[in-house]
């Protein structure tokens, strides 16, 4: 029997980076008492993971549940960055309806159009959410019609089009129903959530099914699957199936079963079709496995998700200093390997191949944030090991037996100043510029480019706008293999020896780049110390110093002139690194090295390399 539960609604906040879905759910739980009267608390409450508080982003989805007025309200808050896409593709598999963000200054960007493509393919209901309308020089009226332009260009059906539409201040936690006119409170948002997306309908009297969407582990109840239950009724101690993609079925029981409810997760006896539920008592489980009752003989459809488009090898450390910073094996091709397959079983953009030694992995991603998320989490985790440069993936054609690569979308916002840098930049890469538009100030570029050619571009971009500029990019299509894109434009310092950097040697070699460490870092031959302002790699003696033969000479003699090393972060290293280049990821450092230690037979080596290019 089929039947309708009014008092649930799933919903997913969407969104580009940055819009505000975390800080106005942040408001919508404030405002349901969630949080006890008088406690303190934090601001974005669901970006629980230290780098989405360091970056001010969603990396991971998250779920939690409201009620207002008896009905209760399961949110799921997702990424807004292209490249944890995956994670939005699966969490709109558990919900009916989306609250789609847009600023109203930017408008629809490119994650906007990715979310939504996806969510109006699955048939749900869109709520369009005008967010930040205090801002200045807003554009509410003019952003309206490019979401409604958006939809139509997505294949919005007439249904999904006539979108209700709700303005909002997140940060002040209010929304009304016209752009100039709002509550104090979001009550407004709370009724069209209610009117709006559909109660889900569920069968009743048929065995239980669920499909699995998201994974955690608990310490102390194993691994706990995440899904929306989409018939029957699963209670606790109960014996259920799982079947896998494959058609493969493990029997076992139900031994951990909980709710969403506000912050945390409420263990219940029961859960019905339609409730967000979490399960303990399958280990291991995946994400797309089906979870049922044993009557049931086939799986659910699994989710499906864009392939990677850009791959590194990890591989164990072999640097000079490796295991310095690392106790208990974590720096061994065993721990290396057991991390990152289970990192798949929750990263379902995330592809891990062996490589072609047994302590080298080829770890695919949906792009350089993507996979440099997974370095930095494994490095506060304790891990060691060695990246090479990312690389994209080439896919061969069926019907023409040609390679294609992958193609995105690039949008860009620089000031009105700095346009024609951008221009001659994109136009090394072959980028072909589909929209520009200026409006106070500031110019949005819209860009269509290979994947080859956002490699490192970001750095660039930041250095040529002194670090104004803003890109996001989306994957757009897969097309043949276009012309070559520029390569690395700088060379390397590289140090000739074992010691400790001095500043004597420093401030003496500074006319040939900028340093990436400063005085006092230990060092190892064929560590890159720095970046050389020509197009080629120079080996430098960066340990030695100065001989004193005057008692009276002054420290501040030595260190005169120093100029402070290039801070680097994790993203800079990344897109830093050359075709001949590694980087050392440790739990307290990063360093690049050169894949050839040793200085004279590295300077062999480029010297065959230069013969055979110019043969």
């Amino acid at each position: 029997m089929t039947e309708t539960r009014n008092n649930i609604r799933n919903i997913a906040i969407i969104a580009h980076v940055d819009h505000g879905k975390t800080t106005l759910v942040d408001g919508m739980l404030k405002q349901t008492n969630v949080f006890r009267e008088g406690a303190a608390v934090q601001d974005r409450v669901l970006d629980s993971n230290a780098l989405e508080r360091e970056r001010g982003i969603t990396i991971l989805s998250k779920n939690t549940a409201i009620t207002w007025n008896e009905t209760k309200i399961n949110i799921v808050d997702t990424p807004g960055h292209a490249d944890f896409g995956g994670e939005v593709e699966r969490v709109l598999n558990m919900v009916d309806g989306a609250l789609l963000l847009v600023d109203a200054v930017e408008g629809p960007m490119p994650q906007t159009r990715f979310v939504l493509r996806k969510a109006l393919e699955l048939g749900l209901r869109i709520l369009v959410v005008i967010n930040k309308v205090d801002r200045a020089n807003a554009r509410i009226s003019d952003v309206l019609n490019e979401t409604f332009d958006l939809f139509i260009e997505l294949g919005a059906s007439d249904e999904q089009s006539d979108f209700p539409v709700v303005y909002a201040i997140g940060l002040q936690a209010k929304a009304g129903y016209s752009g100039d006119s709002l509550a104090d409170d979001l009550v407004p948002l709370f009724e069209t959530i209610i009117k709006e997306v559909p109660p889900p309908t569920v069968e009743t009297d048929t065995p239980a099914k669920m499909l699995v969407t998201t994974l955690e582990y608990d310490q102390y109840k194993g691994q706990i699957a995440i899904g929306r239950l989409l018939s029957g009724t699963m209670t606790k101690g109960m014996p259920l199936v799982r079947i896998t993609s494959t058609g493969k079925r493990i029997s076992s029981k139900l031994d951990y079963l909980f709710q969403f409810h506000n912050l945390e997760k409420t263990e219940v006896e029961s859960a019905s079709a339609g409730d967000i539920i979490a399960i303990g008592g399958f280990d291991p489980v995946e994400i797309s496995d089906t979870i049922a009752h044993p009557d049931v003989q086939t799986a659910l459809p699994g989710i499906k998700v864009e392939e990677p488009t850009v791959r590194m090898t990890f591989g164990v450390s072999t640097s000079p200093f490796a295991g310095r910073d690392t106790v208990g094996g974590m720096n061994t091709s065993r721990k290396l390997r057991e991390r990152l397959i289970r990192e798949t079983r929750s990263n379902v953009s995330l592809r891990v191949e062996d490589g072609d030694s047994p302590d080298r992995f080829v770890v695919s991603g949906r792009g350089e944030l993507h996979l440099g998320i997974l370095i930095e989490t494994m490095r506060r985790e304790g891990y060691e090991f060695e990246v090479s440069r990312a690389r994209v993936i080439f896919v061969k054609d069926e019907e023409t037996g040609k390679m294609r690569e992958p193609v995105e979308e690039v949008f860009i916002e620089i000031s009105d100043d700095k346009v024609g840098i951008i221009v001659e930049m994109m136009g090394e890469r072959s980028g072909q510029m589909v929209n520009m538009r200026s409006e106070n100030g500031t110019t949005y570029m819209e860009y269509i480019v290979a994947t080859r050619g956002l490699l490192g571009f970001r750095s660039h971009l930041l250095r040529a706008t002194s670090g104004l500029g803003q890109m996001h990019s989306v994957f757009h299509a897969y097309e043949p293999v276009g012309g070559e894109v520029p390569g690395r434009r700088f060379g390397s310092l590289v140090a000739m020896e074992m010691g400790t950097a001095t500043t004597y040697a420093i401030v003496n070699a500074q006319a040939r780049g900028i340093f990436l460490i400063q005085p006092g870092t230990d060092v190892y031959e064929g560590m890159v110390i720095g970046e050389n302002s020509r197009n080629e790699d120079v080996a430098l003696n960066i340990t030695r110093a100065k001989h004193l033969d005057n008692f009276r000479a002054k420290p501040k003699e030595v260190s005169a002139g120093l100029v402070p090393a290039r801070a680097m972060s994790l993203d800079d290293y990344i897109e830093f690194l050359g075709d001949d280049e590694l980087l050392e990821v440790t739990p307290k450092h990063l360093r690049i090295r050169k894949r050839t230690l040793n200085t004279a037979l590295r300077i062999k080596e480029d010297k065959k390399r230069r013969q055979l290019v110019q043969n």
